[in-house]
């Protein structure tokens, strides 16, 4: 089943949250501030919102969506983020199954495309994506954190 996260599911969302963050860039995530984190998209539903795939009353993968507004093409772009399915649950169409939900649901919405990060060398990951229909975007991301 695909539905929207609760604030009831908060904490599993912070442990897949940590999780992720350990096993894609090694970092290690202080547990409160990624619970406030989980917590203030709830709080600001403006800023978007968490879907999971549950079967059996655990839920197998997530993840968040938050928005960008394209004044080129008076849409939203929908982000798909902090992406995370269980390792036993990997390979087994979790993460489809989540992305065809979004999918329908931005269309359903009036969005203007779908977009995500994906780590530079994680090939199986962009593999995925491909699969789904998404591609290669033509931007190179660029930060500056503080």
């Amino acid at each position: 089943m695909i539905r929207r996260a609760t604030p009831a599911d908060a904490t599993t969302l912070a442990a897949f949250n940590a999780a992720m963050a350990l096993e894609t860039e090694g970092k290690t995530l202080d547990p409160a501030t990624v619970a406030a984190g989980v917590l203030g998209l709830f709080e600001r539903p403006e800023r978007g919102f968490y879907l999971v795939c549950e079967e059996a009353g655990q839920i197998l993968g997530s993840l968040m969506i938050t928005y960008e507004w394209s004044d080129w093409r008076d849409a939203d772009f929908w982000w798909l983020q902090s992406v995370y399915v269980r390792p036993e649950a990997r390979r087994q169409g979790v993460f489809a199954r989540l992305y065809r939900a979004v999918e329908a649901q931005a269309r359903a919405a009036g969005a203007c495309g779908l977009r995500l990060y994906v780590e530079q060398d994680n090939e199986r990951a962009r593999g995925t994506y491909l699969s789904l229909g998404m591609s290669d975007g033509h931007y190179r991301m660029m930060e500056q954190g503080f």
